[in-house]
């Protein structure tokens, strides 16, 4: 007790920096999760959370044997894990060419190149879908140039999650590429300048050079990446819905939106919200421990 009151007193401005993060966490993070007791009772706005019927796992079961739930959870899985195979390698891929850029001056051009479309806004970019995709749009005019007929991209089911995935890896892959190029930075010059003298090509150079540096970072940004692969934002999914193109665009979080704050179910879409955080957790403990086994020892936690 007196050494850890003695560490306290030696570090404590370390726990001033760290108290304002901690205090949002535990406000805006842990406080609402006395909410999600909503789920197993018929809430009522009017009665309020405590005076509101207990009915326990009723709203779950009713999850569990909703005709569309099932389509609904498949969907979820194919747009978050389809996003993560095809999405997580990009950044990498950027940092490395990025770290083969020797002009410094060339290299923030592109890297300004590369990050500006994570500042745009979601409704801007589904704006400028909708534009580029539309019948009349530049992509079709090029179809019917080349094909005699337009494609109806935002309307027709099977194209909903290629567009949602790929625009979501132009926006957002050149801003996670960021934490990859700061950890190049780190490697030493000789390194290379050695390996190079020793007659390894570029590639090798790579292989066991860079991607030895950047594979811990790898490990902890797949496990929390995989870890929310069923928390999907719900904006983008959202505005990109038609009437038409709903087989596949219908997730959780829509469909939870739907159900509680249009239809007004507040309990029955708690049930959902709780039963897709729950495959989260289930998720992140068991990437944890297969990236722990296969990246020797170096996980999460």
């Amino acid at each position: 007790m007196h050494h850890a009151l003695g560490y306290l007193k030696k570090h404590y401005f370390y726990y001033i920096l760290l108290a304002p993060a901690l205090i949002l966490t535990l406000i805006f993070k842990y406080g609402p999760m006395y909410g999600a007791v909503i789920a197993f009772k018929n809430f009522s706005p009017i009665k309020g959370i405590m005076g509101s019927e207990w009915v326990g796992l009723k709203h779950f079961e009713k999850v569990l044997s909703a005709p569309n739930f099932e389509v609904i959870l498949i969907n979820t899985l194919k747009l978050s894990v389809y996003g993560l195979l095809l999405g997580f390698p990009v950044p990498i891929l950027l940092a490395l060419m990025l770290n083969q850029v020797r002009r410094a001056g060339v290299k923030k051009n592109i890297q300004l190149f590369l990050y500006a479309p994570n500042f745009i806004s979601v409704v801007v970019i589904v704006g400028m879908l909708f534009i580029f995709l539309s019948p009349t749009g530049p992509i079709n005019q090029l179809l019917v140039w080349m094909t005699g007929e337009p494609v109806m991209f935002m309307s027709r089911p099977e194209y909903f999650r290629w567009i949602y995935i790929l625009s979501d890896i132009w926006t957002g892959a050149g801003w996670a590429s960021i934490i990859y190029v700061a950890a190049l930075a780190n490697v030493d010059p000789e390194l290379h300048n050695a390996a190079s003298l020793d007659g390894a090509n570029l590639i090798q150079r790579i292989r066991h050079i860079d991607l030895p540096t950047v594979r811990p970072i790898m490990a902890i940004v797949f496990i929390l990446a995989a870890g929310g692969i069923m928390s999907i934002g719900f904006e983008k999914a959202y505005l990109m819905q038609t009437a038409m193109n709903l087989p596949t665009s219908e997730i959780i979080p829509t469909y939870v939106y739907k159900i509680g704050l249009q239809a007004g179910d507040y309990s029955y879409s708690a049930a959902v919200g709780l039963f897709n955080s729950l495959i989260n957790i289930i998720l992140l403990i068991t990437v944890n421990i297969v990236v722990k086994k296969l990246n020797e020892g170096e996980g999460l936690y």
